[in-house]
This record gives C-alpha cells, structure tokens and sequence, in this order.
C-alpha cells in the first residue's frame, strides 16, 4: 500500500509488521519520531510487543540483548550521542551473536553540539561486529529493515544489523512509500525460531569470560561469518524481489551509469540521488561519469568495488565522515580494494563533505567532477567556508 508519509512514521509501520516481542528505545533527535510512534502503536494495541522505557540509550541496547538473548525479536533505534552511550553493549551484542536490529538515524557527533545529518556515528562503530547497510531514500529504508531481520535471524548469520539512513533528510522527509503488507512481510519474514537462547528447563550461559586460550577464536568466526554473508546478501535479495518486487542485485552495491565512464563518485546514503541528477545532467552534454553507490559498508565489498572500478580511469570517494588525524574511511577502503591487484584507476581522489549537516549541493558535486579533472587530490574538504576559517586561523 503506498503511502506518502514521513521517514520515521514509515519504519515504525515497517517494525509493526516485523513483529518485534520487545521494543526499548530512548529518545534522540532525530531518530525520536521512529519510537513515538512505535510506542503508540504497542499501547494501541496494534501489536503484540513489551514496549520498554528506559532512562537511556546504554539500558535501550541492554533490554534488547537481555529479551534476546531468551529468544524474542527486538528492535531499537537510536543517533549519534546516543549510540556511542550504547557502544559497551553494541559490541557484547555482536559478541553473543544477537541477530538484533537497530535503526541508526545518522547524527553528527560532538563537540560542538550539532543535530544535524552527516555519518560520523554510525561510521566510528564500523569495527563492532554489526552489519551496517546505508539508504538511499526511504522506500529503502523500509525495505532494508525487512531484510536486515531475515538476515540478522538466517542460522548461518546470528549477527546484529544496523540500517543506517540520513537524519532529518530521510527521518523527517516526506515521500511516497509501499508499505509492505502483512501477508507478504510473513512469507519473506518467518516468526523468529532461535537458535540458541537462555532457557531455565535447558540452562546455558552467554558472554563468559574467554582467556586468550579462546577469545581470538571468537573474532575470528565473527570475521569469517561477514566474508561468507556477502553471498548470502545476494540470496536474500532474491527472495525479498520475488516478493515484493522490488531488485536491489546482490545489495552490495549499485552501479549507475557505470558501463563506460570515465569518472566515476563512488557514496553512501542520500546523498547518492543528487549525484544521479548531476550524473543524468552530465550524460545529457555528453560528459561519462557514474555513480557507485556503496550500500553495504560492514561488510565491505571489496571484490565488487574492484570489478566496478578497475577500469574507470578517475574515481571520487565523497565521505559524509572524517577519520581525524587519518584519510576518509570509506576512501581508504576503496583504496584497499586495489592493493595488489593488476588493474587500479589512475586516480582515486578523496573529499569529506556535509558535515554536520552542510548541504551537498549540485554545486558541490559538480565541483567534485571539476576538481577529479584537474588532479588528483590525496584528501580535501569541500564547501569550506574561508572566512571562518580566517577568523580561526588568521591571515
């Protein structure tokens, strides 16, 4: 049923249909009308569910571990300061391999204070264990909750996933959106039947303490588990398309107008639809350029971004995060995809932009395509402002 309906109004329905038996949130900006909503539809009576309040964000992540850890879907959703509360438990979770499913709405991070959209957030808790999957636009970010249940409880998988989607230009953005319908949300979703849970009549223990005897081992088979769940992406895809016919290929990637470009910007997120317009733009006076959209950042598919780009001669990394003290994140990993490998583009340049919530504009991305033709830049800002960096760093 299509709808045009706000992001987070969006999620919330899509969670309802996921039939989570635990909720526990706490609020924060811009992620707090995913959780209103939910907490409404539980006490509505519209879904079955123990919505659990909590006095923060670290006690949000410890209620859904704990519910399940005893074998009942969960749900939480949280941003920016918020998350980084949360991080002790965001990795025990990943630890006690929880399949877990958290809404990231992607914050700027402090200080100073900032409410706004870019992706440090999610990005600094890229080595937790989860995996973290980026929306374009939020018929995506629905969508992506369902398959990110499917593949958080797949027995092969029993790891956490993290949808991240752009605060306030998605959470709070209006746009047309199919909401899936119930029937079909339980064919491609089937009641969560736990692999292993906590069970008074067949007692186990979680999260004991491993001696150095055993504890590599365990990051080990965390490791091992993301390598192979790069196929399994591709099935669940499949199935979700058979479904509700919606393709997103092998959820990796996405190559636009990639087949005989020349330069090419590689980005995550939304900020990926106003790359495509000034990419159309371009087509349209001839000029070959693309986009390749990463849509999978943990776990990071190297081989894919490698046949994607190995023959585009320059290619654009725009990060909405910065690594300080280091290169852009996701820029290094395109990096990595070329070490020791025949073929590599002669140039992979790096911008950071729209930090803290800084409009990336068809301006600034045609800038990027301007600055890829002159040279090759090792790591730059776009859209900075001169005048207040002069008032902090004089002449």
């Amino acid at each position: 049923m299509k709808e045009f309906i706000e992001g987070s109004h969006a999620i919330a329905e899509v969670i309802k249909s996921c039939q989570p038996g635990v909720i526990s949130a706490y609020p924060i900006t811009p992620q707090t009308h995913i959780v209103e909503d939910l907490a409404q539809i539980v006490a509505d009576g519209e879904l079955k569910s123990q919505f659990v309040n909590v006095e923060s964000e670290h006690s949000a992540a410890s209620v859904v571990l704990g519910a399940s850890a005893t074998g009942v879907r969960v749900y939480t959703a949280t941003s920016s300061q918020g998350l980084f509360y949360m991080q002790e438990v965001v990795f025990n979770i990943a630890g006690m391999r929880l399949p877990v499913v958290m809404t990231c709405a992607n914050r700027a991070i402090s200080a100073p204070i900032n409410i706004w959209n870019d992706q440090q957030d999610s990005i600094s808790l890229r080595d937790s264990g989860w995996f973290q999957i980026y929306a374009e636009d939020n018929q995506e970010a629905v969508d992506f909750h369902l398959i990110a249940y499917r593949l958080a409880e797949d027995k092969r998988v029993m790891l956490p996933v993290m949808v991240c989607m752009d605060g306030f230009i998605l959470t709070h953005g209006m746009e047309t959106v199919d909401i899936p319908e119930q029937d079909k949300v339980n064919k491609f979703l089937p009641s969560y039947k736990p692999l292993y849970k906590l069970d008074p009549g067949d007692p186990m223990s979680m999260g004991l303490l491993a001696d150095p005897d055993y504890y590599m081992e365990t990051r080990f088979a965390i490791q091992e588990t993301m390598r192979e769940s790069l196929s399994y992406l591709s099935e669940i895809s499949k199935e979700f398309n058979n479904v509700f016919s919606r393709d997103y290929k092998d959820l990796l990637v996405e190559e636009y107008q990639l087949k005989d470009a020349d330069k090419v910007i590689v980005a995550m997120g939304s900020v990926c639809g106003t790359i495509k317009e000034v990419v159309d733009e371009q087509r349209a006076k001839g000029k070959k350029v693309g986009l390749l959209r990463i849509i999978s950042y943990r776990p990071f598919p190297y081989a894919r971004i490698y046949e994607a780009l190995k023959d585009v001669p320059k290619v654009a990394v725009l990060d909405k995060a910065v690594s300080l003290g280091a290169y852009a994140p996701v820029a290094v990993e395109v990096k990595a995809a070329f070490y020791g490998k025949k073929k590599s583009p002669k140039v992979i340049s790096s911008f950071v932009g729209g930090l803290g919530g800084r409009d990336i504009t068809l301006e600034t991305i045609h800038e990027v395509f301007r600055r890829l033709t002159v040279k090759e830049v090792n790591f730059d800002f776009v859209d900075l402002k001169p005048e207040l960096l002069k008032e902090e760093y004089g002449e």
